[in-house]
Formats: structure tokens, sequence, C-alpha cells
């Protein structure tokens, strides 16, 4: 069987606040309307302890025992088509952050690489329709590679997964420790602000190793 050879480039992307907007509060209210809790007490029982954490660094094994955790710790039933259509309501795609990926998909391979679990990643391709046609197979939740940022490990097994060396490598992400922990391992990383032309970051690490490899 042949083997899929490596990109010359790869492209990994953060999800919330760099391809999308993501309006934690939106969820918060809409999931204390469906459990009943307090925002405090949804901190309480799931984030404030680490279960999310947690999922996010692989500790569930699948989607549905994501689920069954999250349904346990509520203490109600939590159908998976309101988790999930919570989490969708509030994201809100960026377009231009979009458009920087389609550029990164010209010259390598493009993979996501967010902070979520195996059940965000049962239903990002409907959470943000414009990103299965790019990214194709490679829309990964850190759960998959069984840790999770900025943990160095997580950097390491993408790279490893992708088969591309970090010089050739480029990581944009909007919290400053992610993008540090990136940079350690010797993979271009890129702080993404409000301010940020994303599309610009791109073509300028495009056109840097281009100058690498003429050289």
């Amino acid at each position: 069987m042949n083997e899929t050879p490596a990109p010359r480039l790869l492209f990994l992307f953060d999800m919330d606040e760099v391809l999308v907007h993501y309006d934690w509060r939106v969820r918060m209210a809409a999931l204390a309307e469906l459990t009943g809790h307090s925002f405090e007490e949804l901190r309480r029982r799931w984030w404030d302890c680490g279960n999310e954490a947690r999922a996010e660094a692989g500790h569930y094994p699948d989607a549905d025992a994501y689920l069954a955790a999250f349904a346990e710790a509520m203490g109600c039933d939590v159908p998976e088509d309101e988790w999930a259509r919570i989490r969708g309501a509030a994201m809100t795609e960026l377009p231009e952050r979009v458009e920087a990926v389609r550029i990164a998909a010209e010259h390598g391979r493009v993979g996501l690489l967010t902070n979520n679990g195996p059940l965000a990643g049962r239903w990002i391709p409907r959470w943000a329709p414009s990103l299965p046609p790019l990214f194709g197979e490679h829309l990964d939740t850190t759960s998959a590679f069984g840790a999770r940022k900025p943990d160095r490990a997580v950097f390491e097994r993408a790279l490893a997964h992708h088969g591309v060396p970090a010089e050739r490598a480029f990581f944009a992400d909007d919290m400053p420790v992610n993008v540090e922990a990136a940079a350690s391992v010797g993979i271009h990383a890129v702080l993404v602000e409000d301010h940020t032309d994303l599309r610009e970051a791109v073509r300028a690490f495009v056109a840097a190793r281009e100058q690498i490899t003429v050289a």
C-alpha cells in the first residue's frame, strides 16, 4: 500500500478566537437553562474541577464516554443534539481568518489543533461548515493526541502525525502560552490578536520558507 507523502509545509490552526468567534457566555446561559444550574455551579461541576481539561488531554476514550461523564456531572440528562446545538450557537465563523486557511492550503497541508474533547471533534464539521472542505480529515482536537496545549507533547505528536519537521510548520493561536510552547519545539508560531491579519502571516511564512529553499 502506498503511503501518503508528507506535505512540504504544515499549517496548524487553533479554532476558537482564531477561525471562529466563541462566546462562552452564550453557551453557559444555554447550559444553565438546560440543566437548571447557575453559571457558578456549572463551572464547579465540570470546568473548575478539571474535567474539561482532562477531556482535552484525551482522558475520555470517545465522544460517547465524554457525554456520559458530562451528563453524570450535571446530574441530569444531556442529549447530544442539545449539547451540540448549545456549543454551536456560541460560534461564528470569521471569514477573513478562514481565507487564511485557504491560502495556506495552496502551499501545504492544513490541520486543526484545538483544545477540545472527542465530542467536539464529532461536531466541528457541522458547527463550522467552511472548515471541512479545507481541512479534510485533519480537523483534529487535542484529545486525539493525548495532550492539550500548552503541553509541548501535543505539538511534538502533531508533527509526528503529519510527518513534518518543526522548521517546516506554522501554528496560529490566540493564547500566548500556546504560541510560546509551539515555538519552543521549533514551530513558527503566530499570536492571533484582534488586529492580526492571518492571511499576511501565512504569506510571510511561505515566502520565508521559499527563500530558505532557494538558498
